[in-house]
């Protein structure tokens, strides 16, 4: 049986939305993405098995940061009170994380993005959308220095979820940005609860928060919020940038397993495989605590301001007509 994919016209938010769906059912393998909200896969099976939470009110009220995988672009997390100099010039986001005090997550999760292909075959199905700032985020004009665009392709295959990444500069002069993923990840147990989950995620240093902004540099792991070895999440609420990531292996394309995460009643983990070029983590607890992000991202919080501080917070320019790419990898281990 091949892969296939369905679009489907699906009513969220009190609106008519597309949503593609691959899949090839037999080997229980399927990806649910929704180009009108940010691209968002918000359903990943691997074996018959969810393996990403979506928000119960995902149809009513389809926030797209927090379900699925959101794709964080041109900038991770945030930006602190939403300002920042480019080739001195001063840039005024929106102030749009909860305290309404700094600007959060770039443009492209809340906005629609335009599929440009889809393909499938035997062993995969792939669905490819491109998120331009002047196009994509109008709203944007003037915003954010230059333009540029972050082209996804999703590639579902029997045992992962693949995530290629494409930035290109559209403009004339040099493009500043940052890319990140915010996955939910939850487990297909009988308890929602995250606590039995167990997490391996090396890492040698975290960066120190003051109201979810980095307030210098980066300092050790401390004991409690280190997963260099495998152990249960508890009651750990996490909110927290790690850096300095470790590797638990890698692979002949060179893609470096960074965390892993499983549950105490032995049913399969999640691994998280990434390109090298994505150099920090974010590890999560939600409030409701019914799933965990693990976030793979190319710089730290509110990294343009660090980087104008003289601080390695990898914060990235293209030259005009440059690109970047980078893949990150989900993939469902059945034995652990």
């Amino acid at each position: 049986m091949l892969y296939h994919i369905e679009t489907d016209e699906r009513m969220a938010g009190g609106h008519a939305s597309t949503m593609y769906t691959l899949s090839r059912r037999d080997v229980g393998s399927l990806a649910e993405i929704w180009p009108d909200y940010g691209f968002n896969c918000v359903r990943w099976q691997a074996d018959a098995k969810d393996l990403l939470f979506k928000s119960p009110d995902w149809n009513e009220n389809p926030l797209s940061t927090r379900s699925g995988v959101p794709i964080l672009f041109p900038f991770p997390n945030r930006i602190r009170d939403g300002l920042f100099v480019h080739k001195s010039r001063s840039y005024q986001l929106p102030k749009n994380d909860s305290t309404h005090a700094n600007s959060i997550h770039g443009f492209s999760p809340r906005n629609r993005w335009r599929v440009v292909e889809t393909g499938a075959r035997m062993n995969e199905a792939w669905v490819q959308a491109d998120f331009r700032i002047r196009t994509e985020a109008p709203e944007a004009a003037g915003l954010w220095p230059g333009d540029g665009i972050l082209s996804v392709i999703y590639r579902l295959t029997p045992e992962a979820l693949r995530i290629e990444m494409r930035v290109i500069n559209l403009g004339d002069s040099p493009f500043p940005f940052g890319v990140g993923l915010h996955p939910y990840f939850r487990l297909p147990a009988a308890d929602a609860n995250c606590s039995r989950y167990v997490l391996h995620a090396p890492a040698r240093s975290i960066w120190p928060l003051k109201a979810n902004l980095p307030i210098g540099e980066k300092q050790p792991v401390p004991d409690e919020l280190n997963w260099n070895n495998a152990r249960m999440l508890a009651g750990t609420e996490l909110d927290t940038v790690y850096s300095d990531l470790g590797v638990i292996q890698s692979d002949n394309e060179g893609l470096l397993h960074r965390a892993s995460l499983g549950h105490d009643k032995k049913i399969g983990q999640i691994e998280m495989w990434t390109s090298s070029d994505f150099r920090e983590s974010v590890l999560y607890t939600p409030p409701h605590r019914q799933a965990i992000c693990i976030e793979p991202y190319t710089c730290v919080t509110d990294a343009v301001n660090l980087q104008g501080q003289g601080v390695d917070a990898g914060w990235r320019e293209l030259a005009p007509e440059g690109e970047w790419s980078g893949v990150v990898e989900f993939r469902w281990n059945s034995t652990e």
